[in-house]
Formats: structure tokens, sequence, C-alpha cells
């Protein structure tokens, strides 16, 4: 009885995490657009770079003790950090060029069926008939999403290429973020503290973004409005958010987090509508709520009876 309770805590412990995370994470997109002089590439190198620096930092103790564990596994580290470095520049350039909500839906809307996608591939489940569901579902839905329109001062959406480049990056920062996050949920799973794992593989991550931050960070320098958001980026969703997500990680599956994560583009569009002032057009709410529809369809399951 004590065990089972245990068990049940650790795993609502662990959707809160995650579920804070999200939120946190939702405050991005809106944040950069108070520097919209500073390239997006910058956004992201200051926040995930530094922020991933910073996670190694605080984590460094946990990354000594689990040196041994960690060499051993090297290899998915590396494909980890790369992808790390890959996802906010993918990220950040999706809503520049395709707007705040759009870049959010996309980019962690899809990333549930990325996951489960590299789940299959690699874990070797099978495919299910509900699951090609979700996923015609959720193609239609981003198809929906190419006819966006969002307006606002971090979109640029009169050239339709603009968009659809950005609706593309998003599809790759859905792959990346499914990735980094199968490689840390299979790290932590074979013993790796969440606070190793997460340090090291985003303090590789940093590491990688740092020659991004060189080359285009200088703006972040110019006024004091710029420096605070990239100060806030790299310590609150990165550095806080990331580390919620390792302990969810912890004690839920990989998809499962990425699900709970479709908060975040609830977060962001919301702050998008009533802070930026972005308006989507009937395509892009029905590209949404498609999204949503496939995920629901994807993730939805019956609760499994206990005999005990």
């Amino acid at each position: 009885m004590s065990r089972g309770f245990t068990g049940q805590r650790s795993y609502i412990l662990g959707i809160f995490s995650v579920v804070t995370a999200a939120i946190l994470w939702g405050t991005t997109g809106t944040a950069a657009t108070f520097a919209p002089q500073v390239s997006p590439l910058a956004i992201a190198a200051v926040s995930m770079g530094v922020g991933g620096l910073l996670q190694a930092l605080m984590a460094w103790r946990h990354i000594q003790r689990s040196g041994d564990a960690l060499r051993r596994s090297k290899t998915l580290l590396l494909i980890g950090a790369i992808n790390v470095a890959v996802y906010p520049l993918a990220f950040y350039s999706a809503m520049r060029l395709s707007g705040v909500a759009v870049g959010n839906v996309v980019s962690i809307g899809m990333a549930p069926i990325a996951a489960t996608l590299i789940e299959k591939c690699i874990d070797r489940q099978p495919i299910t008939g509900r699951w090609l569901l979700s996923m015609i579902v959720g193609v239609t839905g981003v198809i929906c999403l190419l006819n966006a329109k969002p307006t606002g001062a971090f979109s640029d959406a009169s050239v339709d290429w603009n968009n659809l480049l950005g609706v593309f990056l998003g599809l790759v920062a859905a792959f990346t973020y499914a990735m980094y996050t199968w490689v840390a949920h299979r790290l932590i799973s074979s013993g790796i503290s969440s606070q190793a794992t997460m340090g090291s593989m985003f303090g590789g991550g940093g590491i990688l973004l740092m020659p991004v931050l060189l080359i285009t960070g200088a703006p972040l320098l110019h006024t004091t409005v710029n420096s605070g958001v990239g100060l806030y980026m790299a310590v609150v969703p990165m550095f806080l958010g990331y580390f919620l997500f390792g302990k969810g990680l912890a004690q839920i599956r990989a998809s499962l987090a990425t699900t709970i994560t479709l908060l975040e583009p609830v977060v962001a569009t919301l702050l998008a509508v009533i802070i930026v002032g972005e308006q989507l057009s009937l395509a892009g709410w029905l590209g949404v709520g498609l999204i949503g529809i496939c995920l629901v369809i994807a993730t939805v399951r019956k609760p499994i009876r206990s005999n005990a």
C-alpha cells in the first residue's frame, strides 16, 4: 500500500514538474518580442546556451559522481547535445518567421508525434491504427497552419515563403526536442541521475551554442531591455524550466512528458494574442484545433485496473 502511494505521489510530482516547465516555456516567445532588434539566433544562443551552462554548473557534483556512466554513454550524450543546440535555433527562427502562436504550435504541438515515431523506430514498438489516424489529423493541421496569417511585432507573415519556412523549422524543432527528450529519458532510465543527465547534455549543447552567441549576440548588450530579456530567457524558462523537466522525466516516460508540454503552445498562443496582439486566421485556429485532436487521439488511453 505504502509503495503504491509512493509511486502515485512520484507520478503526480513528475507531471506537476513538467506542467510547470511547460508554462515557463510558454512565455519565451512573448518575452522575445520585447527585444525585436535581437536576432532569433542570438535569442536561441543566450537562452539555451547560457541556460545550459548554468545547468551544468549547478549539476557539476552530480556529473562528477556519474562520470563513469556518462563516459559509457558518450555517444548518446553527443546526440542529445547536438539536438539541444539545434532545437532553439529552429524554434526561435520559426517564431520570427511564422509568429509566436504558429511557431509554438508546430514546434511543440508536433513533438509528441515525433517522440512516438522515435520510440517506434528505435525501441521497435508497433504502429497502431490509432497512431496512424492521429498522424493524418496532425498533418492536416500543419497544412492548415501553412495558410495561417499571423500578424504582430514578432512576425513577418506578409511573405508566404516566410510562413512556409517557419513551419518547416517548427517541424525541425519538434523532432530535435523529441530526440533530446528521448535521450534524456534513456539516460535517466539507465540509472544516471536527472541532474547529471540534464546538466551534462545541456552543458554540451550550451558549449555548441557559444560560437553562435559570440557572432550574433552583440545586440543583447545594446539596451537594458535586451539584456533583461536575455537574462530572463537563460535563467527562468531555460535553466529553471529544464531543471523541472529533468525532475519530471525521472518519473514519467518521454512520450507522456512531450504530450504534457502541449500546454506550452496554449500559453504562448494566449500571450501572443493578449500581449503581442497577433491575429490568427480561421485556417490557423482550425490547424491548432486539429493538432489538439491529433494529440488526444494519440495519447488518451483507458486506465488500467489494478487486481490488487
